[in-house]
């Protein structure tokens, strides 16, 4: 059973950090790994050409491990959801009248370049909204379902909803895009380190994850499985060390016309970084060290009692088994609880959430307590009375 790790990471004594969906704290020792790495730049001398590649491999054994992925050479190195996503959206060749089927209010990232190549090959986007009555994991769930038919060519869409922590069936969607013939490609940002996710069980044919979130790593660097379907494609970018033969500093300009097999294509340019690199693959050694399914329990534990205090105020929060314990909603009604009046509570008492749309998203991790989360059911009791 995990216990609490707060004393691995520097958060001051009165705050209450709910917030990882936002971006995480980054750990102790991962911080100081950037610094050192960071110094070493000052010494160019000692960075040697198998510093190029072998840390790059490395990270992605880890993420590999970390997904559950059997080839590593699946992973690609990226700054970001969005680079990852353009890689896939360059590659896909939509015929007029076809749709892309996305979830409601989904993150920007994951709709624009949808959005640009539907309007360029004279396709459609379907956005699947949340359902305003009922189950809302389950309704979702079933208007996904039946917005996948023969007219998609691919359903782009989250593991988890970045606003509200509702809890998308994977397995049942991508077993309906086999059969329609379409591609599911996944935003793992907001669940992948701090919920399983298996890429041999899902079967997604691309999976993005931005690294400074669940991932617990620094900002502009993260990591993406392209699978089959994009072996033969064209990378956003042309760049030396995506080619065959880039190992070799000597034989550089004997341009080659062949990229690096599989994912290795689609990597950003200067994906040697000598300082984040290190870091990210430290911080997932701890993830893989704590065990992803122990951190989604210890999040579901110490949050369980929070969202019992919440429905009794009347506070709507899905059940356990349809949410996640990392990431969830808290939706209420606005002329019950003052948006802004409950902003002013929680910054006076240090306590950081986020407002996304109409709810509140609570987003814990292995530093919390259940007295953080005490801390702020007792603030919306507050509000709640003003």
């Amino acid at each position: 059973m995990l216990s609490c790790q707060k004393h691995l990471f520097s958060i001051d004594p009165g705050v209450s950090y709910l917030n990882c969906a936002y971006m995480s704290p980054q750990l102790n020792a991962v911080e100081q790994l950037g610094i050192e790495m960071m110094k070493r730049k000052s010494r160019p001398w000692t960075i040697q050409v198998e510093d190029f590649f072998e840390p790059c491999r490395r990270l992605k054994d880890q993420f590999a491990r970390l997904v559950r992925i059997d080839d590593p050479g699946r992973v690609a190195l990226i700054p970001s959801a969005s680079y990852g996503l353009a890689n896939v959206a360059r590659n896909i060749r939509l015929k007029p009248g076809q749709k892309i089927v996305v979830a409601g209010d989904q993150f920007p990232s994951n709709y624009y370049p949808w959005q640009r190549i539907a309007r360029e090959a004279g396709a459609r986007i379907e956005i699947v909204p949340p359902p305003q009555s009922g189950s809302l994991t389950d309704a979702w769930n079933a208007e996904l379902l039946k917005a996948v038919d023969e007219e998609v060519a691919l359903v782009a869409m989250a593991n988890v909803h970045w606003a509200n922590g509702i809890r998308f069936d994977l397995e049942a969607i991508r077993e309906k895009t086999a059969q329609c013939g379409a591609l599911l490609i996944i935003d793992g940002t907001q669940s992948v380190g701090a919920l399983p996710f298996d890429v041999d069980k899902i079967r997604p044919d691309a999976l993005i994850v931005a690294g400074y979130k669940w991932l617990l790593g620094p900002y502009s660097l993260g990591l993406g499985y392209y699978g089959p379907a994009f072996d033969q494609g064209i990378p956003i970018e042309e760049n030396w060390i995506n080619r065959k033969n880039s190992e070799d500093f000597r034989r550089l300009v004997d341009y080659q016309d062949e990229y690096q097999p599989k994912a290795g294509r689609y990597s950003i340019g200067e994906q040697s970084n000598f300082v984040l690199l290190p870091m990210l693959t430290a911080a997932i050694g701890q993830l893989l060290e704590w065990g992803v399914e122990q951190i989604q329990e210890y999040c579901t534990g110490i949050s369980a009692p929070f969202a019992d205090d919440c429905r009794s105020m009347g506070i709507e929060v899905e059940p356990e088994g349809l949410r996640c314990g990392h990431l969830f909603g808290l939706r209420f009604d606005p002329e019950n609880l003052n948006p802004d009046t409950l902003k002013a509570e929680l910054a006076g008492q240090q306590i950081h959430v986020s407002f996304r749309g109409d709810s509140i998203r609570v987003a814990p991790h292995v530093y919390n307590t259940e007295e953080d989360l005490s801390r702020l059911g007792d603030t919306l009791k507050r509000s709640l009375k003003k």
